[in-house]
């Protein structure tokens, strides 16, 4: 025979352990908040932004070829950005030991002139001085590289007063962990309840046999019967003074 699970038994499988999802649940919020704020080092992040100027050029318009021609290079420029040409003589104006290229992502708009140099490091000065340099080298080296000169920065990065890091973000972190831990613990309570064969009640046994209950023991508590009794005789002989009275 199939069996089959109504909403009335799940609500009664998540209400019986309910105890057991709120545990799990606020285990997971409570590490992962402690995780986040104490332990996870702030990441800071730092842009700045360069232009590629156009070629003078005596059209009025640009032709599919130019606009082509102009996103190859800027694609180019990017590629060379990340290059150790550029880059040991960034980690050289500024002392700097650690690698640089997993620091910094260099992109651009789609037939877009402006590219964007963007670094991101435990130290928001360190950052913006990294992507300064970086555009800062790049435009001199540039000419060196490929006889042009076609690049000027834009927008170079900037320290806020109170910078924000944009990793880790213990709110999103608690968010996730929230919604995991309510997945697990609800797996985990119904996972128990399928592994658990025990008969505990007058339905289980109406489900199990598919028989209907004539009859049921019921459980008495000795102690609770013996203290109904010893107030049942003071009771009585409460009575019986009143009476000879």
């Amino acid at each position: 025979m199939e069996e089959t699970i109504s909403l009335k038994e799940i609500f009664q499988t998540i209400r019986k352990r309910l105890w057991l999802i709120t545990m799990i649940t606020a285990v997971a919020v409570a590490t992962v908040g402690v995780v986040s704020y104490f332990f996870l080092t702030p990441v800071y992040e730092s842009s700045t932004q360069i232009l590629v100027n156009q070629k003078a050029s005596e059209q009025p318009y640009l032709n599919q070829s130019d606009i082509r021609t102009n996103i190859e290079l800027i694609n180019t420029y990017n590629e060379i950005i990340k290059t150790p040409t550029i880059l040991e003589l960034v980690k050289e104006e500024l002392n700097l030991t650690e690698p640089l290229s997993d620091l910094i992502t260099v992109g651009s708009s789609n037939n877009s002139q402006v590219m964007k140099i963007t670094v991101q490091h435990t130290n928001p000065k360190t950052a913006a001085n990294i992507a300064n340099t970086t555009a800062t080298v790049f435009k001199e080296e540039i000419v060196k590289i490929m006889n042009v000169d076609n690049v000027s920065v834009l927008s170079p990065a900037v320290v806020a007063e109170n910078p924000v890091p944009v990793k880790p973000n213990p709110v999103l972190n608690m968010a996730i962990a929230l919604v995991v831990g309510l997945m697990v613990g609800v797996g985990l309570a119904f996972l128990l309840e399928y592994l658990d064969n025990t008969i505990k009640t007058e339905q289980d046994i109406e489900k199990l046999l598919e028989l209907p209950v004539l009859g049921a023991i019921a459980k008495i508590d000795l102690e609770e019967e013996a203290l109904k009794a010893q107030e049942a005789v003071k009771r009585k002989r409460g009575r019986g003074d009143s009476v000879g009275a």
